[in-house]
């Protein structure tokens, strides 16, 4: 973890002038269009060739507009405040079996994804957003895995709530690429 956060902080320096062009109060991040020929929710609609990160043209983020800079105090820096607004397992239950299909995942086992929030809902992530969840493959896919998106997602949230981040900065990291998170060679 402490390397982790270390990352995180020299990679701030480089993804605070990409955070700056993003509208913080845009409840979605810029969504490319979905493949021609593919009506979206329909099987198949979504690309595996962006894995370990979503198709961004099926979910781009998106954020919880009660969730700003001048509200974290009150919201994500609040001990237990994401079991406020987390949605219900049979919500996202049901959309991640949507949506392996939409995927065309070849393994359709639940088991073996998590539903996950693209900007998450500890750096206030939309809760129950389709454009902000996604069938996260538990397994490496290609770059991390969950449990390694997990580590970037709290060291950013520490540096939000320490006053080191911006949080528009650190939802861009989630949404753009959260591996740059935690890449020592983004910071070279």
């Amino acid at each position: 973890m402490p390397r982790v956060l270390e990352t995180v902080l020299c990679t701030t320096t480089l993804l605070t002038a990409t955070a700056a062009s993003a509208t913080a109060a845009s409840p979605a991040f810029a969504v490319p269009a979905v493949p021609v020929g593919a009506a979206p929710g329909s099987p198949g609609s979504c690309s595996r060739a962006y894995l370990p990160l979503p198709d961004p043209g099926c979910q781009p983020g998106a954020v919880n507009p009660d969730v700003t800079q001048e509200t974290i105090g009150s919201t994500i820096c609040v001990a237990g405040w994401t079991r406020t607004v987390r949605p219900p397992v049979s919500y996202t239950n049901a959309l991640k079996v949507r949506q392996i299909a939409e995927y065309g995942y070849p393994d359709t086992n639940p088991a073996h994804y998590e539903e996950d929030h693209l900007v998450p809902l500890e750096l206030g992530g939309a809760p129950r957003d389709p454009r902000n969840l996604w069938p996260e493959p538990r397994y490496d896919a290609g770059g991390g895995t969950a449990a390694d998106k997990d580590e970037v997602e709290n060291a950013l949230r520490k540096k939000v709530c320490a006053g080191l981040m911006p949080l528009a900065a650190a939802r861009t990291i989630m949404a753009v690429d959260w591996r740059r998170g935690r890449s020592a060679a983004a910071t070279r």
